[in-house]
């Protein structure tokens, strides 16, 4: 009875553990099966992340900024490119005594070239730096011993002095005060009067100040052009003259007494012949020729050489159409026989004696050309636009000088006239000679 009781005791406890058993192994599965899901759902989070992690990483680095490329050009009467600046030139000026080209930059600098470098293959300059501002204008005073700039973020006139020292260069000190801020619009040119007696500011609002060399305002033009594109000081430092909006182009004369005070600012003679705005204009060394350029598709030639206080007016005599664009510029050669014109990035070189197209120059700069001009002796046309100055050979005034000296010859009667005509006609075609041969080499 006991042995039954005992083995029935002992199945019931095998039983137990058996079911034990098996229910151990179940959740065993169920555990591990969950794992897996798990493990799963968490694969494509974990990659998500990590993308996550990688694109927040290539934020984080600063993209590498690339020098931008200094634009090309050839042609062949291209004497030189001067590439010192690292802004665009916005503003070019030749000093009256030829030596020295100054130019201007939003690079914060000035720099002065000495043109007789023009044809080497090294262009040094001296860098006269403008503090916490940079300079859009700059003009040579009449002497070559100083320049005037127009500051861009303090919007006044700031001069410096050029100290020359014993090895031959020159160091830079700008004057103590700056010009009083007398301009509310953009201003657009400055200038220096020949005679040393005034400098000008003109502003897009039709507005032209006339200062003395301290900073005093002498007077206030209204143009009444309702605005204005272009504003200069003569050559000859008698006139300040102005173009705009309206067809015509506007010139007054300065009077001061023969004592040297300033009287007054005096309506001498207007240009009117183009049927648009006028864009720009310029004067020849002597101040006896004009030349303009118009919205209207042309540009003309001028004889200012007038007696305007009798009220005769200044001579029409010659209108050649061109291409133009919105801020062409327009540059007379000293001597009054080539007329170089700006379009968008290219150059055309017009002689003015026949109006006939000499040379044309495509894709000069990256940009839009801001500023053209000839050196005082005819031999280069200079321009601006891109960080490089571009520096051209004038062929087409050697070539105009050969033409009119042997008109000049051939009416020539005395015998010593006759010689010195022809010795200048063998000088210029020499001159033409070599920079024409250059360009082949």
């Amino acid at each position: 009875m006991e042995f039954a009781a005992i083995f029935a005791l002992s199945l019931l406890i095998g039983a137990l553990v058996l079911l034990v058993a098996v229910a151990v192994g179940r959740q065993k599965d169920e555990l591990s099966e969950q794992n897996e899901q798990k493990k799963d759902s968490s694969a494509p989070v974990e990659e998500s992340a990590a993308k996550a992690s990688s694109k927040k990483q290539k934020q984080q680095q600063r993209p590498r900024k690339e020098k931008p490329q200094q634009h090309t050009f050839s042609h062949k009467l291209l004497a030189s490119s001067l590439k010192n600046h690292s802004g665009n030139v916005t503003c070019l000026d030749f000093s009256s005594n030829g030596k020295y080209l100054a130019s201007c930059s939003d690079d914060r600098t000035i720099r002065i070239w000495s043109t007789k470098n023009f044809l080497e293959r090294d262009h040094k300059c001296l860098r006269a730096n403008v503090e916490f501002d940079h300079a859009t204008l700059v003009r040579f005073s009449p002497d070559s011993r100083a320049f005037i700039t127009w500051l861009a973020n303090g919007e006044t006139i700031r001069i410096y002095k050029m100290i020359k020292k014993d090895d031959g260069t020159f160091s830079f000190k700008a004057s103590s005060e700056d010009f009083p801020q007398k301009h509310k619009g953009s201003v657009i040119n400055i200038g220096i009067a020949e005679t040393g007696k005034f400098i000008m500011s003109a502003s897009v609002d039709t507005t032209i100040v006339i200062w003395d060399l301290k900073g005093e305002v002498l007077a206030t033009i209204n143009t009444n052009q309702m605005t204005n594109s272009h504003v200069a000081v003569s050559p000859c430092g008698r006139f300040v003259a102005s173009c705009g909006f309206t067809p015509d182009v506007k010139v007054w004369e300065v009077c001061f007494a023969k004592s040297g005070e300033f009287k007054e600012v005096a309506r001498a003679f207007d240009l009117k012949g183009h049927s648009a705005g006028v864009y720009s204009f310029d004067f020849s060394n002597d101040s006896r020729r004009m030349v303009t350029v118009s919205k209207d598709g042309t540009w003309k030639l001028w004889d200012t050489d007038v007696e305007y206080k009798k009220k005769q007016d200044p001579y029409l005599l010659r209108t050649v159409p061109c291409q133009v664009s919105e801020g062409s510029r327009i540059a007379l050669s000293p001597d009054g026989r080539v007329v170089a014109i700006s379009n968008g990035f290219d150059i055309a070189m017009y002689s003015a004696t026949t109006g006939e197209l000499e040379e044309e120059f495509h894709g000069v700069h990256s940009e839009e050309i801001t500023d053209l001009k000839f050196d005082i002796n005819n031999r280069f046309l200079v321009s601006s636009g891109d960080r490089a100055i571009r520096v051209f050979h004038n062929a087409t005034g050697y070539r105009a000088a050969i033409q009119d000296m042997q008109s000049m010859l051939k009416k020539a009667s005395n015998e010593g006239v006759r010689q010195r005509l022809q010795q200048q006609i063998t000088d210029a075609q020499n001159a033409l000679d070599t920079v024409l041969n250059a360009t082949k080499n």
